[in-house]
């Protein structure tokens, strides 16, 4: 659900001097820089548009084994060294996969930037790992596979809802890979996935902090100019039909006392500015279950007892087709079935009836004070700039994607709720193995 990263996006109030610079260099790379004085400190994330959904079948977890593998040196910066001079400098770094992107990111003080953004520049066109680092690190990967998917509940639903909801290898995968794929993922394959997609004319660098906007787009031009653009393959074909038979899957899971639910609906996300729907149905998930007042949490959580907890979201920037996705847990002595079918109940209740304006501006309302509270992160800032322009949006978008969301209607949200159809639908159960 976008809304809670537009609650994290915005800067309180900054000074009428600060100002936000985009300059793309001629080898591709956009550079955004955004002014933000408040502390001696800067963000700097390097987003890659490489994810998940562009691998191929039997090759799974390719993206995220190179997010590992880019830690393990170049000859300039032999493995280990780019964490410990993040660290020397008082800063901190990591990165994450995603079904759509690979991101990289610092945190550190403004005035060792410039250190920063070499050791990026470099590791974008000199990553020089062995064979024995990438076996040790694949063994990595694959406990991490143990852990947080085979030996977590949450982790084999939220598999298994992709798993049930589309056809297509690219769209099903998960992002950390198939158990199989990682046993025989080579150095070579994550080595020719790098020179395919880490690219300057595939990246985007966003900066904020307290540093001066023209003179780090000029560092950035001195640091990355001389890497040269790559001609990246053709992106794999992500369209699946929103509609089709309703689709239902069980599986089960030792470390649950209570089974977990998943009701998943295949909807359209944002293609351009004015499309109504995909607004709707990001303000539907909170009119849901986006806080303590919301239907699930007041009918079902707190009236009926029926369910531990109900949660719902919906990623209105998406390269693919985003599902609405509805997660839950039914209380003692509750069937999961029965869970399932007050769910849709209340869903079918919007569609048919409607909301009122006063639920509708209660949660606008909260949206709006979240976002003024919440002005205080960097780091959320630069991640929703690198999220419009790796997804297809410009950063300048993120003004009139807000007030768009604060002008839904309710007939907006009745029309959202119409498209939550049976025929769109995928449920997946995961049950206690004791059961």
């Amino acid at each position: 659900m976008l809304r809670s990263l537009f609650v994290l996006s915005l800067a309180f109030a900054l000074p009428a001097w600060a100002q936000t610079l985009s300059h793309t260099l001629p080898n591709g790379l956009k550079v955004i820089v955004k002014e933000d004085r408040r502390a001696p400190v800067a963000v700097a994330q390097l987003w890659y548009k490489v994810g998940s959904i562009d691998e191929q079948p039997g090759k799974s977890g390719l993206s995220h084994a190179l997010e590992h593998m880019m830690f393990k040196g170049t000859p300039n910066v032999p493995s280990g060294v780019f964490n410990r001079t993040v660290s020397a400098l008082g800063g901190k770094n990591n990165a994450y996969t995603n079904r759509s992107e690979t991101v990289y990111y610092e945190n550190i003080a403004a005035a060792n930037l410039p250190e920063v953004l070499a050791l990026e520049a470099d590791r974008m066109q000199n990553l020089n790992f062995s064979n024995d680092e990438f076996l040790n690190e694949m063994s990595v990967i694959r406990e991490e596979r143990r852990q947080r998917t085979e030996d977590s509940a949450a982790g084999k639903l939220w598999e298994h809802i992709y798993l049930n909801s589309f056809t297509k290898p690219s769209m099903r995968a998960a992002v950390i890979g198939y158990m199989d794929d990682l046993h025989t993922l080579t150095a070579e394959d994550l080595r020719n996935w790098y020179r395919q997609y880490y690219a300057p004319n595939n990246a985007v660098l966003v900066v904020v902090g307290d540093v001066d906007a023209a003179r780090t787009i000029q560092t950035a031009s001195e640091l990355f100019g001389g890497i040269p653009a790559k001609d990246t393959p053709p992106r794999n074909d992500l369209t699946e039909p929103a509609e089709r038979a309703p689709a239902y899957t069980e599986t089960t899971s030792a470390v649950t006392r209570q089974p977990l639910i998943a009701l998943s609906y295949r909807v359209p996300p944002l293609k351009q500015l004015d499309d109504n729907i995909p607004y709707a149905l990001d303000v539907l998930a909170d009119i849901l279950a986006g806080n303590s007042s919301s239907r699930f949490d007041s009918r079902l959580v707190r009236g009926k007892q029926s369910a531990l907890s109900v949660g719902a979201s919906y990623d209105l920037l998406s390269r693919e087709m985003p599902l609405f996705n509805i997660t839950a847990m039914p209380a003692e002595e509750v069937s999961e079935h029965a869970l399932i079918d007050q769910i849709r109940a209340e869903i079918r209740d919007i569609a048919e009836n409607g909301i009122g304006k006063d639920e509708l501006s209660r949660v606008q309302k909260r949206a709006y004070a979240d976002e003024i509270y919440a002005r205080d992160s960097m780091s959320a800032q630069a991640s929703l700039m690198g999220r419009l322009e790796t997804r297809g949006f410009r950063y300048t978008d993120e003004a009139e994607i807000r007030r768009r969301l604060q002008a839904v209607r309710p007939s907006d949200i009745q029309a959202a709720a119409k498209l939550l159809t049976d025929n769109r639908s995928g449920v997946v159960v995961v049950k206690p193995e004791h059961r």
